[in-house]
Formats: structure tokens, C-alpha cells, sequence
């Protein structure tokens, strides 16, 4: 069967793709086309559907309606083609604990017809953090180099598709970077990536991203892209009663939303109601003296959140 048309520029086609579990709508209509050699993030919370998606993009389940096609193949009718030419990486580790980092290498090389060596180059950044334990089982590693060990054995074969479900969940901030800066040497090498993420800060590190809600996609574009769409006025609001203070913001005329980023409320308002003075003349009568206002810029998050609030 011949590969869809468009693929000659697209990886990754998806129209009109949904899927419930039950009751229960997992995907509702999701439209995608990823670019060849490109990064592009899949950004939302848990239960938003994107390992869902990446299962459908893998071949592991089938959709209710939609089609989606890998690198011009149908997921549903050339599957078997698809498996051959994509790796993917489960949000939770599935290697073989009781193997060694070698001999697990050596197992997925061994399903793809290959061996470590032919590939060697693609997974050496990467094996030479793993290479001083590569005689320790699976199971004793730490979390950044379990998710090191699977992104190996998902790239042994060469793969022309890579899907990471949310690689970086878990792992600590030095594994974190170190890993997207392999991603950015890969995508360096031609292999096309799809990342799934509920780190908000991951997005800029992807060429295009897609915030997802609901198992709905709210916008896609570049990371600046989507910051730049941003529509209110964002004020960050400090106080040390961050408690009630949420609260109180939350009840005054102007104030569109506001919500709790670490240590600071950054908070959407209308400034045509309310400006940064009336604001605080308004929260010392509520009891909160010690408040620091300051216009700030949006993030991805802010970007999010704000998508979530028009689509509900």
C-alpha cells in the first residue's frame, strides 16, 4: 500500500482523531500535522489525553473515529509498517528490570533485525552516561538513567519518529536538561520528535507545541507564538497572607483571574476597571498591608491557563 501523498513533509498527520474509554472521551477531535525533523511538544496536565494520542500514533490502540498516519502510513491498516519505523518511550519504564542495561540494549536490537554497534552513533551521547553501570540491572538504576536506558533501546533501530510520553516525569533537574539537549542533538541527526510534557517550562525547548485540555488541542504554534497571543494585562502580586490574599483579588471588579504561581499570583486584569493603586488601596482595607504589584509577562502557563478559562 502506498504512503499517503503529503508525507514527502509531514511526519505525523492526525484529523479529526478521538477516542473515549466508556463513558468517558479520551480524544475529542484532535488536528495535527508535525513537520519532518521538527521538536514538537504536546504540553497539558495529567488525564489530558496525550498518552492516549501517542498509543493511537504507536499503533497500540485503535481510534474511535479519525485518522492518523506516521510518516504517510495509516496507524489502523499499515501498522506493521509503522512499528518498523518509530520508537517510543512509555511514561512509565517498561524495560526488563531484571536485565542488565546491556543485555536490555541488546534484546530491542535484536527484535529490529540490528545490533548496538550499527547505531552505536546514535545512542553513544547518551550510552557513555549508562556505559559504568552497564552490567547493573535494570531495576537498581536511578530515575534519569532508567528514562537514559529506555531512550537507547527506543533509538537502537534508527527510527525515523521518536515519541517520548513525558520523559523527563520524575527525574531530577540536571537529568531533565541533559535529556533535552540529547533531543536537540537527535533532531540535529533528521529523527523527528513528539514530546508529551506537563512541564509548562519544557515548551520552549520545542519547535512547535500543542496545549492540550480535555482531549481537546486549545491552540498550536511556536512557543513564541503562543506567548505572544496572550490578550490581558498580567500583574504578579506578592503579599504574606497569599491565602486570603487569592481570595480577596479574586472578588474585586477588574480582576479576570488570578492564580497561584510559586511564590508569586500572577493575575489577569482589565485595566480600563482597575489600576495598580485602586488595587492596593483596595487590599489595605481588606487587611493586607504588605503587597507588592508589578506588571510581568506572560509565560506558557499564563498562556494555558487562559486558553482553559475561554474554552470552558
Amino acid at each position: 500500500m502506498e504512503r499517503l501523498k503529503s508525507q514527502n513533509r509531514a511526519s505525523v498527520i492526525c484529523t479529526d482523531l478521538a477516542k473515549s474509554y466508556g463513558s468517558v472521551p479520551a480524544l475529542r477531535g484532535v488536528n495535527m500535522e508535525v513537520t519532518k525533523g521538527e521538536i514538537f511538544g504536546i504540553i497539558g496536565p495529567d488525564g489530558a489525553g496525550k498518552s492516549t494520542l501517542f498509543r493511537i500514533l504507536t499503533t497500540l490502540l485503535l481510534p474511535d473515529k479519525g485518522k492518523a498516519y506516521v510518516e504517510g502510513f495509516d496507524t489502523v491498516k499499515e501498522y506493521r509498517n509503522i512499528r518498523k519505523i518509530v520508537g517510543y518511550m512509555p511514561g512509565r519504564f517498561s524495560l526488563y528490570q531484571d536485565l542488565t542495561v546491556e543485555e536490555n540494549l541488546k534484546v530491542f536490537a535484536s527484535i529490529f533485525n540490528t545490533s548496538v554497534q550499527g547505531n552505536y552513533h546514535l545512542i553513544k551521547d547518551i550510552y557513555s552516561h549508562l556505559e559504568p553501570f552497564k552490567t547493573r540491572r535494570a531495576g537498581n538504576l536511578s530515575g534519569g538513567m532508567k528514562q537514559k536506558l529506555a531512550l537507547c533501546c527506543a533509538l537502537v533501530h534508527k527510527p525515523e519518529v521518536l515519541f517520548l510520553d513525558e520523559p523527563t516525569t520524575g527525574i531530577d533537574p540536571v537529568s531533565r536538561k541533559e535529556l533535552w539537549e540529547m533531543l536537540g542533538n537527535l533532531r540535529e541527526q533528521g529523527i523527528t520528535i513528539l514530546v508529551s510534557t506537563p512541564y509548562m517550562d519544557e515548551a520552549s525547548r520545542c519547535d512547535r507545541i500543542a496545549l492540550i485540555q480535555h482531549g481537546e488541542f486549545l491552540k498550536t504554534d511556536t512557543p513564541a507564538g503562543i506567548v505572544s497571543g496572550y490578550s490581558n494585562k498580567l500583574w504578579g502580586i506578592k503579599g504574606e497572607k497569599m491565602a486570603s490574599l487569592i481570595g480577596d483579588l479574586r472578588s474585586v471588579k477588574g480582576i479576570i483571574s488570578c492564580f497561584a504561581f510559586g511564590g508569586s499570583l500572577h493575575t489577569a486584569v482589565d485595566e480600563s476597571v482597575i489600576n495598580i493603586d485602586l488595587l492596593k488601596r483596595h487590599l489595605i482595607d481588606k487587611g493586607n498591608i504588605d503587597v507588592e504589584i508589578e506588571e510581568i509577562k506572560a509565560g506558557i502557563e499564563d498562556c494555558f491557563m487562559e486558553l482553559a478559562e475561554k474554552s470552558s
